[in-house]
């Protein structure tokens, strides 16, 4: 939009015309060179140093504000740029473009605190959500004592291993692949013909075999046998341990899913993979890397191999399965929506370079369409929803609101577009659900003075998910917003005022986000701006606030989702008073306070014990499939039945939509029990 010139340096004072530029990054030191008419974040990424882009280098979020101190670019965009930030020489690295040489500031970047569960948390009971016969699992180890070859026995090797595989423990028509024959002599021989033998009996690609040779070990190994089941979420990534000879969760582990640098959402990411060169690859490598590192976490804790980790269950929704197996996923996100695939077929763990036996079968579960993936048959199957006679509402809450509507006798399902209000994107201080983030808020309706809760009990750095809905609540409830989300400029309190963004409501002063005795840290250059980047603001140098635009952004999310509900009830010819009970899944769904969520008209009014919290419904039905290859069969039938319902292409999707843009609901009839609460404020 615009062009930012500072007086040239030195090095550049010539002023001729060059094939590639010079680029000096701070405070790190780091010298690059980059072709003409590059961008800012590729210098940055081509340097190896961390830059936030939350949205996918679309140039929607402001995350990766930089200080140009020299030089000259080119703004594609400063939408999200104060005039005293461009005053400055602040520019978004993703929208702009190297004119000259340089030399460029970069802030602190926001750190992904998170509150590391403790021993006794990590290795909480989990329990097999639904009954099935576990040992039945296709993973199997057999001990073989074999005699050697000889001048009167010269059969071979891998021959030689099947026939005592055959006589004794009658296992036969064994196979391998090329990876296994190849250190089949070695290990015979180290291990002086005394192995373990261990088998995939049933790929769930051919369940019914033949058995596959996954590892030989030396010595008698039976005694050991381990899976993972992992949740592949967009924003965190979940990795069980299993016993495969227990069926025990020994350990669990979980990490935010390091692609929250490259987009905090779904659609952030497809474009970040289809546009930026190499995008797709660095996606795959960075939740590979996540889960990793939680597989190497884990097995240090248990003072296991990790080599003897034999099978691997994975769910999580369409766009994060394709992305975890580097499919090409830019069609999810265009009309007709059609993914690659929805039902893939297993792979080995080498092919993803995952730190597992690298012959171990890697199996995602299935989808049913472009935004209603194996997360949410995953939690269908472990919620035993498909079991039930009752009318039920299954949702999981995140970026995307995934719903699913039935019993035992019909399912369909449909997807709504929350956005990533509720993951602390595109809200001014909002943050994910890390130490410092605000969780709950309650407001005194005489003074208007907040009370808040923060996680880490830490001074407030932020606003999470569960902190905006209980927030917004409050505001409604207490009279500091209407319900169209203005803010009530008449109040008596300095927390309501008039900000850079307009209308907002002061949630903690910046005296509060700091502990008392803090020193604000200063550097000499560049200054800091009014309105500072989220990476500086979350360093607590300014006020906690929601203005305007933040509640309209909340406003939208969670008038999709209640839109959603809607259109799927009367899709079927029911209303949502009819359902009989609503079951809330994913991690984000177990901090919702169904009260407030009410309140603000995001779920349906019902009396509360109707609601139940599951918690993360994706990671239990991976590990169920892990276990028990029935379970694995009724996943397949689960996503075979799901009718899936397109909203996109439903005309009444919108007419719901626009009646839910209001607090709670322009059907006020809808949400009696909010109807009450305003009756005694008024």
């Amino acid at each position: 939009m615009g062009s930012l010139n500072i007086p040239p340096t030195a090095h550049n004072a010539m002023d001729k015309p060059k094939d590639t530029y010079h680029i000096t990054l701070k405070p790190s030191g780091n010298q690059i060179e980059v072709e003409i008419g590059a961008l800012l974040s590729d210098a940055i990424d081509q340097a190896g140093l961390e830059l936030n882009l939350p949205c996918g280098g679309q140039g929607r979020c402001g995350r990766c504000k930089v200080v140009v101190e020299e030089g000259q670019v080119k703004r594609r965009s400063i939408s999200r740029l104060s005039q005293t930030e461009l005053e400055q020489g602040y520019a978004l690295a993703c929208q702009t473009v190297v004119q000259s040489d340089l030399a460029v500031f970069i802030p602190p970047q926001e750190a992904i605190l998170r509150k590391l569960p403790s021993e006794k948390e990590a290795k909480k009971v989990v329990t097999l959500p639904v009954e099935c016969d576990w040992r039945k699992n296709p993973v199997r180890s057999f001990y073989l004592e074999i005699e050697p070859p000889s001048l009167a026995d010269n059969t071979t090797d891998f021959e030689r291993l099947k026939r005592e595989l055959a006589r004794q423990h009658g296992i036969r028509g064994l196979v391998a692949d090329l990876p296994m024959i190849k250190r089949l002599a070695r290990v015979l021989r180290d291990a002086d013909w005394r192995v373990t033998a261990v088998l995939d009996m049933a790929a769930w690609a051919s369940p019914d075999g033949p058995p596959r040779l996954i590892d030989l070990r030396p010595g008698d190994r039976t005694a050991s046998s381990w899976g993972v089941a992992v949740d592949i979420g967009t924003t965190s990534n979940v990795v069980y341990l299993v016993d495969l000879l227990t069926s025990e969760v020994v350990d669990t582990a979980a990490e935010y899913n390091a692609q929250i640098s490259c987009g905090e959402d779904i659609i952030s990411r497809i474009i970040y993979a289809t546009k930026q060169e190499g995008g797709l690859d660095h996606l795959q490598r960075l939740v590979v890397q996540t889960i990793n590192g939680r597989i190497v976490e884990l097995v240090e804790r248990n003072g296991i191999d990790a080599a003897e980790i034999d099978k691997m269950t994975v769910a999580g929704n369409t766009t994060m399965i394709h992305l975890f197996l580097g499919l090409w996923p830019e069609s999810i996100r265009l009309e007709p929506y059609v993914p690659t695939v929805t039902h893939p077929l297993p792979v080995r763990a080498h092919e993803l370079r995952l730190h597992i036996n690298p012959e171990a079968t890697v199996d995602c579960l299935p989808g049913v369409g472009a935004y209603v993936g194996a997360d949410i048959t995953a939690g269908v199957l472990s919620s035993r929803m498909y079991q039930m006679e009752e009318l039920t509402l299954f949702i999981d809450v995140g970026t995307n609101g995934e719903i699913v509507l039935g019993n035992f006798d019909w399912l369909l399902s449909c997807a709504c577009s929350a956005g990533p209000a509720f993951e602390g994107s595109g809200v001014h201080s909002g943050m994910r659900a890390t130490i410092g983030a605000i969780e709950e808020v309650w407001i005194n309706n005489q003074t208007c003075e907040p009370t808040i809760r923060v996680i880490g009990d830490v001074p407030p750095r932020g606003i999470c998910g569960s902190g905006m809905i209980s927030l917004l609540a409050e505001m409604f409830i207490t009279g500091v917003i209407d319900k169209g989300g203005k803010v009530n400029q008449s109040l008596d309190t300095p927390r309501v005022r008039i900000g850079e963004h307009g209308p907002e409501y002061v949630v903690a002063w910046a005296k509060e986000t700091r502990r008392q005795g803090d020193k604000e840290t200063r550097r000499k250059s560049p200054p800091l701006p009014l309105s500072p980047s989220p990476c500086l603001r979350m360093g607590g140098r300014e006020d906690v606030v929601i203005t305007e635009v933040d509640i309209a952004n909340l406003i939208r999310a969670k008038a999709a989702i209640y839109a959603g509900f809607s259109v799927l009830t009367r899709s079927v010819g029911l209303e949502l008073a009819e359902v009989e009970q609503v079951l809330i899944g994913g991690a984000f769904g177990k901090y919702i306070n169904v009260e407030k969520a009410i309140q603000i008209g995001m779920l349906p009014d019902m009396p509360w014990e109707r609601f139940k919290y599951l918690g993360n419904t994706s990671a239990l039905g991976a590990y169920t499939a892990l276990l028990c290859p029935d379970m694995r069969q009724e996943v397949m039938d689960i996503a075979s039945r799901m009718t899936y319902l397109e909203l996109s292409a439903d005309n009444t999707f919108m007419d719901e939509f626009t009646k839910a843009l209001f607090l709670p609901n322009t059907d006020l009839a809808s949400f009696p029990s909010v109807v009450r609460l305003l009756e005694i404020r008024d």
